[in-house]
């Protein structure tokens, strides 16, 4: 992937959408060395007024093409609304720009596959804001579960839920899982196999709350529940093993992560009657230090290091096609009213499955059965 080759200057960055997100970017890439935003666009006057106000030294524009006809414009932020991300962010690759555009990457497989080979036929950097992989409670649980002192691994359980912030551009589902999912699956090292979905409509049409279960290798099991609907609010996480519990409280800012030493396991013994023995373990609950910074403002840092120095970023386009993937078997299963998807079969061509699943590559229990 090539870096910027214009010397060691600093990073000249456009931001394109200047909502919320929008805003913080241009806030934090600012606080950052060896970079500055200099152009930002919106259709919006009324935000292009707020963002020139409060950042009076960023160049505001209504027109895209105006910001990527700019060759000191390095790379693009695309914080627009979902359903827009394909056609942006794939007219900034073709300008030869590097991107970070938020989650999720696309809303159907094909464009997110589309994107990915556009960023490396033409060696751009493509980088989706999977921001919680960059938080530090994230990486604290995530090298605890690497100590093995966990155990087996049983499930994992995310609730995501609040009253309010309804989009028009996207369901319940689309908006709050991938976030999820992708720290599901950093944490895990792997991708889920199959993925079962209902949802309700209670507002618009439109899923306002979903519940999804998520299958993955060696008989590990994720589920989310996510809502628009219900008035309390919840950013909460747990991984369950045989030997620990780990809770992931979002909103709680004095004990982020807590790790319990407990725990339900079968001994490899059987006792006089035939039957395994159950082993618990009850011990203590620890509160482990979290460092203390800004998980947008580390995502930032590592976008601006790997665009000057030409690295892959964590969460690269395939990371954010993986995402993807799953969202589209989870839209599958709500509308076959919760039946089980295989990941794997998702999106890809009828005649292409019939060859893959001739040649053995789909013989396995995820693949059969109810799947479909």
């Amino acid at each position: 992937m090539n870096n910027l080759s214009k010397g060691n200057r600093m990073v000249r960055i456009g931001i394109i959408g200047c909502g919320y997100w929008g805003i913080n970017y241009v806030r934090v890439f600012n606080e950052l060395a060896d970079v500055t935003v200099v152009r930002v666009c919106d259709t919006n006057e009324e935000r292009l007024v707020m963002m020139h106000r409060k950042f009076p030294y960023v160049f505001p524009t209504k027109r895209m093409e105006e910001l990527l006809a700019d060759e000191e414009v390095d790379a693009v932020v695309v914080s627009t609304e979902a359903s827009t991300h394909y056609r942006i962010t794939k007219e900034c690759l073709l300008q030869d720009k590097h991107v970070l555009v938020e989650k999720p990457l696309t809303t159907t497989i094909e464009e997110g596959e589309e994107l990915v080979q556009i960023a490396g036929e033409r060696e751009r950097m493509l980088m989706v804001g999977h921001t919680f992989l960059y938080n530090p409670a994230i990486l604290k649980i995530k090298e605890s579960l690497s100590s093995e002192d966990i155990g087996s691994i049983y499930y994992l359980q995310a609730t995501r839920t609040h009253l309010g912030l309804i989009r028009s551009d996207v369901n319940a589902i689309w908006d709050l899982a991938p976030h999820d999912i992708s720290i599901f699956s950093y944490l895990l090292d792997e991708q889920p196999l199959w993925v079962s979905a209902i949802g309700g409509n209670f507002l618009n049409g439109r899923p306002d709350v979903g519940f999804i279960t998520l299958g993955y290798p060696h008989n590990i099991l994720g589920n989310i529940h996510v809502s628009w609907i219900n008035s309390n609010k919840v950013r909460e996480l747990s991984v369950v093993g045989s030997k620990k519990r780990i809770v992931f409280d979002d909103l709680n800012s004095m004990e982020r992560v807590r790790i319990f030493e407990k725990g339900a396991a079968l001994t490899g013994e059987a006792d006089t009657f035939g039957e395994f023995q159950l082993q618990l373990r009850d011990g203590d609950i620890i509160s482990p230090r979290i460092d203390s910074y800004e998980p947008l403002k580390s995502q930032c840092s590592h976008f601006i290091s790997c665009v000057s120095n030409g690295h892959f970023p964590l969460t690269d386009g395939k990371n954010g096609l993986d995402v993807v993937r799953v969202m589209c078997a989870i839209n599958l299963s709500l509308k076959k009213f919760g039946a089980p998807v295989s990941v794997l079969k998702c999106g890809v061509p009828e005649e292409v499955l019939s060859l893959t699943a001739s040649n053995g590559a789909l013989n396995s229990k995820q693949s059969e059965g109810v799947l479909h």
